[in-house]
């Protein structure tokens, strides 16, 4: 059975276009897979909190020398990197937010990024200590832009800081090969006209598409 994560990151609730994208992604995945379980993981709602000093100083500690407070601090973060540790497939919904990451989806990266449980960190391997700990898992980015052209050659080539900032998490420090990310974009949303409803039809047929196709490959 696989094991999904779905992360919506939208403040928007009922007019999200991600939150419509991660459905019919879910939607198709389970049509090829019914018994696929979903762990649901709303930070648009419910945001992580922020690193703190006593989050780094409790995080930097080996687990035998944290006092209670330093592990009630850490508690969040277990919570959400148990999740992690768990999925086989991560599904983001994410608007990009002034050309970036929404400051929700930052939170919870940086609660799930931690030495000692999802990478290591050893100066013996040179100017790359850093290596994930975790495998084999995939990663699909479902995301609404209110602008266009963000592709390669594109008139705004280069203004996407999202998508670049999640590959290079998900390869650097999640263990997620480059073909194991998938990313799908609904593009105009501010100009709302033809082409935004014709870029959004698309993408949820996409989702729903890449949903069946993935799951059918993880059979």
């Amino acid at each position: 059975m696989t094991v999904l994560l779905r992360v919506d990151a939208s403040a928007r609730l009922d007019r999200s276009i991600t939150r419509q994208l991660t459905e019919r992604f879910i939607d198709g995945w389970r049509s090829s897979e019914p018994g696929a379980q979903v762990l649901p993981r709303d930070i648009g709602r419910n945001p992580p909190s922020i690193v703190t000093e006593a989050w780094i100083s409790a995080g930097f500690l080996p687990p035998e020398q944290r006092t209670r407070e330093m592990k009630d601090a850490l508690a969040e973060s277990m919570t959400l990197i148990n999740e992690v540790r768990r999925t086989d497939v991560i599904v983001i919904g994410s608007p990009l937010y002034n050309y970036g990451l929404p400051g929700a989806l930052k939170a919870w990266i940086d609660q799930i990024i931690r030495v000692g449980e999802t990478f290591s960190f050893d100066l013996q391997r040179g100017d790359f200590p850093i290596q994930s700990t975790l495998s084999g898992k995939s990663l699909v980015v479902l995301t609404s832009r209110g602008e266009f052209g963000f592709e390669p050659g594109g008139i705004r080539d280069g203004w996407n800081h999202m998508s670049p900032h999640l590959r290079t998490i998900a390869t650097r420090l999640l263990g997620i090969a480059e073909d194991d990310i998938y990313e799908i974009a609904s593009e105009y949303q501010e100009f709302n006209d033809e082409r935004h409803e014709r870029s959004r039809e698309q993408a949820m047929r996409d989702a729903a598409e890449l949903g069946s196709r993935l799951a059918s490959r993880a059979k």
